[in-house]
């Protein structure tokens, strides 16, 4: 289960914690889709302990589309950027 905190700062910030699965992706992007569109977005991942293979697959995603990924634990970055040169 992944905890998300909003805050603006230079832009929107999504601070998450715990672990993403799939399940929470859906709401990640509802919130993603909420926000105005051009607006800076970033995801701090520092306290991100898990994740799977769906949300990594999303987070290459939102990378790819302009989201910023700010304090990403070295294994995610490592497993995000795989997934992009696979896809």
């Amino acid at each position: 289960m992944v905890m998300i905190q909003r805050t603006l700062h230079q832009g929107v910030l999504l601070s998450f914690s715990g672990y993403i699965e799939a399940a929470d992706v859906v709401e990640i992007q509802r919130l993603v889709d909420q926000e105005t569109p051009g607006e800076s977005l970033r995801f701090d991942l520092q306290d991100i302990t898990l994740v799977d293979r769906e949300a990594v697959t999303f987070l290459a995603c939102c990378e790819a589309d302009g989201v910023g990924l700010t304090n990403c634990p070295l294994y995610l970055r490592q497993w995000i950027d795989t997934e992009r040169r696979q896809s």
